[in-house]
């Protein structure tokens, strides 16, 4: 089909709420590597991954071969049956997971792992409420947009039975007007005040994005989760840590964000970049909060064994590529770079984030730090002419995310960089 055609048929049939990028919608023709084709065969750099997904670069060989012979072998039987693969990736889950983290279960998404993981809670606890976090993104679900506190997810009549929110550590724009260190990190204390004033006093879960993706990459103090840690076990509850974006590597060093607070979680929940594409879920519990699930359950899709040999594979390449000190190295390097960029144009409010995980918040003004929307939407329209995809996020839509796979090396940063630096002066 021709571009035009594609368009068409894109409004015909596919529900307008699944939302695109650019004035002109981007149609990918095909990927490899760092790099993304459109359909007329121009070639762009990828900053963005697939939204945190694309690990280990885009239809890597070491994992699209096991992909393709587990196909020819077994392709699917369901949880009805026990395969291999899936057997092999639990094991493997809680090799590299922190603490007593042992249990898993497959799903297909994010959204269902973050299901599992409130639904695992609030049995093992025998409580239902749950705390999470303003700007946080839990997922499409109804039970997942509760958790969610942006706005724009939140339509439709979004039942919020049992959830409550705190605020959030979003340092740059402190809800208490406060400043870091000297707040006292007044927003992990603020748990506590929405625990008591919000619930029944006993909770099942406190849910957290180490590093809020949707949200904006908003980074927390390194003191946060640990206060945070402490509340929720004195008012009964577990600790949830959402890793659907943060996991396997992606903040450098560590093979999931929480580690990196020193914080050991009851549940993990994980997708996207655990299998390089391949549509996965996985919500890993310690034996006692996993041996507490009442009643049976499937997962029809779940623990797929195409799906599983891929997250297989991918972690076998992190692993031997040694990618979670790449990430680390490439990620200090490309932050410095950022602040550079920072330094020579205002637009740019605030850099954070770890790893390869980094998110410029564009501004106005950095007095008055009003959101510059239309700005990131010129500025992505800039980068994309420019031969560079990056995503954006945030509340306001003004925060650039940027997160490129976890093979990249410094010279691809500094391609990036150049192409962001033609962007901003071009605007």
């Amino acid at each position: 089909m021709t571009k035009q055609e594609l368009l068409k048929k894109k409004d015909a049939y596919i529900f307008p709420c699944v939302t695109t990028y650019y004035s002109e919608p981007f149609i990918a023709g095909r990927a490899q590597g760092h790099h993304v084709w459109d359909i007329d065969g121009r070639q762009y750099l990828d900053f963005f991954g697939g939204i945190l997904t694309i690990s280990v670069g885009h239809c890597n060989p070491k994992v699209t071969s096991k992909i393709k012979e587990q196909t020819d072998r077994l392709q699917h039987v369901s949880t009805a049956y026990i395969t291999e693969p899936a057997v092999a990736l639990a094991e493997k889950l809680a090799q590299i997971t922190p603490g007593r983290l042992q249990k898993s279960f497959f799903t297909n998404s994010g959204t269902e792992a973050n299901e599992k993981a409130i639904l695992l809670a609030r049995m093992a606890t025998g409580s239902f409420d749950v705390v999470a976090l303003r700007h946080a993104y839990s997922g499409s679900s109804q039970l997942a947009k509760a958790v969610t506190a942006l706005s724009n997810y939140r339509k439709s009549g979004v039942i919020s039975v049992g959830i409550s929110h705190a605020l959030n550590p979003y340092c740059y724009r402190c809800p208490f007007k406060l400043t870091y260190p000297e707040c006292g990190v007044a927003c992990a204390h603020d748990v506590e005040d929405t625990i008591r004033t919000t619930t029944s006093g006993s909770i099942a879960a406190f849910i957290a994005e180490p590093i809020q993706g949707v949200g904006g990459f908003i980074t927390p103090p390194r003191e946060y989760f640990k206060i945070v840690f402490t509340i929720v076990k004195k008012y009964g509850g577990l600790f949830i840590s959402d890793e659907v974006q943060t996991g396997f590597g992606r903040t450098g060093k560590t093979w999931f964000g929480i580690e990196h607070w020193e914080v050991e979680p009851d549940i993990v929940t994980c997708a996207k970049g655990l299998a390089n594409g391949t549509p996965v879920g996985a919500t890993v519990a310690t034996p006692e909060v996993a041996d507490s699930f009442k009643g049976a359950t499937i997962s029809t899709f779940g623990g797929n064994p195409v799906t599983a040999v891929a997250a297989q594979a991918t972690i076998e390449v992190i692993e031997e590529e040694h990618l979670l000190e790449n990430v680390d190295r490439v990620g200090a390097y490309f932050r410095k770079k950022l602040e550079a960029l920072q330094e020579k144009y205002p637009l740019i409010g605030d850099v954070r984030g770890m790893g390869l995980m980094q998110g410029l918040e564009l501004v106005k003004d950095r007095k008055s730090k009003e959101p510059a929307a239309q700005e990131t939407n010129q500025f992505m329209e800039r980068c994309r002419a420019n031969g560079l995809l990056i995503g954006k996020g945030g509340l306001f839509g003004n925060v650039i995310r940027l997160s490129p796979p976890l093979n990249i090396a410094e010279a691809q940063v500094d391609d990036a960089i150049a192409r962001m630096d033609k962007s901003l002066a071009e605007m």
